[in-house]
């Protein structure tokens, strides 16, 4: 599965690593972090997959982007729960993941209109811990958003980038 990702500056990194003690007890946590902005399919030729997707991103700019707490999803549509996550809120990247929604098909319940930008930390773990975390407060993380990321999910790495303003 390729995906369009927003790579995350090294502060929300670090914020990852201090949560990590408090996240081993779930059955899987994230060692590598970012955004996912769309999901984009398998592809036969990963070059076209990235001009059409270079093609819906035409015009996008940089975007402002902000963690704003550690959050979680109680019933994710996939996969083990929760799911504890740290929020970024951006109107700027709701509207990019808009247009590519327009070029690549949504994923129902995940996409469209259901779409909730974050970055996961863990998965499967005890609800009782995610609510704790989730409880907590930490300092907001802004950034501007001046890449976007191709991903490949297969082998765990980024293919390629593109700047914004694309």
């Amino acid at each position: 599965m390729y995906s369009v990702n927003v790579p995350v500056p090294g502060r929300v990194r670090e914020l990852a690593d201090a949560l990590y003690p408090e996240l081993l007890g779930f059955d899987r946590v994230r060692e590598d972090h970012s955004c996912l902005l769309k999901r984009l399919g398998d592809a036969d030729h990963v070059s076209r997959l990235q001009h059409r997707a270079h093609r819906a991103l035409e015009g996008s700019p940089a975007v402002e982007a902000e963690i704003t707490g550690i959050d979680y999803f109680d019933d994710p549509p996939l996969g083990s729960a929760p799911v504890v996550y740290l929020a970024v809120e951006s109107p700027g990247l709701e509207r990019i993941h808009a247009n590519l929604a327009e070029t690549f098909d949504a994923v129902d319940g995940l996409e469209g209109s259901d779409y909730v930008p974050h970055v996961t930390l863990a998965r499967g773990g005890d609800s009782e811990v995610a609510r704790r975390l989730a409880d907590r407060e930490i300092e907001p993380i802004r950034w501007t958003v001046s890449e976007l990321e191709f991903w490949d999910g297969t082998y765990r790495l980024p293919v390629s980038r593109v700047g914004l303003p694309a």
